[in-house]
């Protein structure tokens, strides 16, 4: 939800908070949210790990239509300290950090059109509410989205946020977990995305990578398409845990010393679940 490059539009408070103006969602927003709640809820359960499940349960989020924020961040407040708060669209990067450091998620207060189901430029109320919003009700992953909130903070002194934004991209957007035997997706690019929650799990043509603080600061990544890499955690509390312990200060003078590392890439030293064939973006290449 950030851009460095965007203006506050005038509407907009200081911290680039709106009001959520709930009553001013048509008939046809609504159906749009629950066409899209309805499609991920029929192929998610067994796919997404059960904390996201168990947050859309405890959240009360099957309720019909879009949520309204302020009873959302009523249940939130009790679980976890959390609250949701509106804003028109992508914000700076230091009022994005900001309000993670203090448990406020900024969700965009718009809904996309019906024509754009599979498929939506800037994050929306669903992929902001639907993706982010259900982990906030675990405790653990809540403590570790402050966390990169203050992290954001200290990145923004160092000159390093594009670093971090890496981070955010491979674990909050675009992360897999271990369970059990398998992979299961908690993402939130991936849980609010038809296609990819299949493509994540299912498709031959991802890599699938043991994640590691430093590998994941080195990779590229791509903001167009299905993700060519995908990192995989071995819990919440082993991200938290590496995310507190770490001294990002000589992290990142070390990772600014090193290459970049393509996406398509695996190193000798990667812990492999899967090595893909990369087809699909060869085949997008190749078109």
């Amino acid at each position: 939800m950030a851009d460095a490059t965007r203006s506050r539009p005038p509407e907009a408070a200081e911290d680039w908070t709106v009001p959520q103006c709930w009553h001013e969602y048509s008939a046809q927003d609504h159906a749009t949210w629950d066409k899209l709640f309805a499609r991920q809820l029929g192929m998610l359960p067994h796919r997404v790990t059960p904390e996201f499940m168990a947050g859309l349960d405890v959240l009360r989020m099957s309720k019909p239509g879009i949520p309204d924020f302020a009873e959302l961040s009523d249940r939130l407040m009790t679980l976890t300290g959390w609250q949701v708060v509106a804003v028109p669209g992508l914000v700076p990067d230091d009022v994005f950090f900001d309000h993670l450091a203090n448990r406020r998620f900024v969700a965009g207060n718009f809904i996309r059109r019906p024509d754009q189901l599979d498929y939506l430029q800037e994050p929306d109320v669903f992929h902001d509410v639907f993706g982010h919003v259900p982990l906030l009700a675990h405790p653990v992953f809540a403590d570790y989205m402050q966390a990169y909130g203050k992290g954001g903070q200290r990145a923004t002194a160092l000159g390093m946020i594009d670093r971090l934004a890496r981070l955010y991209w491979y674990t909050v957007e675009f992360g897999l977990i271990r369970s059990g035997d398998g992979l299961k997706l908690y993402g939130a690019g991936i849980v609010s995305s038809y296609g990819e929650s299949v493509f994540a799990l299912d498709d031959p043509s991802p890599h699938r990578i043991g994640f590691d603080l430093e590998r994941v600061m080195r990779t590229k990544y791509r903001i167009d398409d299905f993700q060519q890499n995908y990192f995989v955690i071995e819990s919440f509390e082993d991200l938290l845990e590496r995310t507190l312990n770490t001294d990002f200060g000589p992290l990142y003078d070390r990772v600014a010393q090193l290459p970049d590392i393509e996406i398509d890439t695996i190193l000798s030293e990667d812990g492999v679940y899967t090595r893909g064939t990369q087809a699909y973006a060869h085949g997008k290449v190749a078109a």
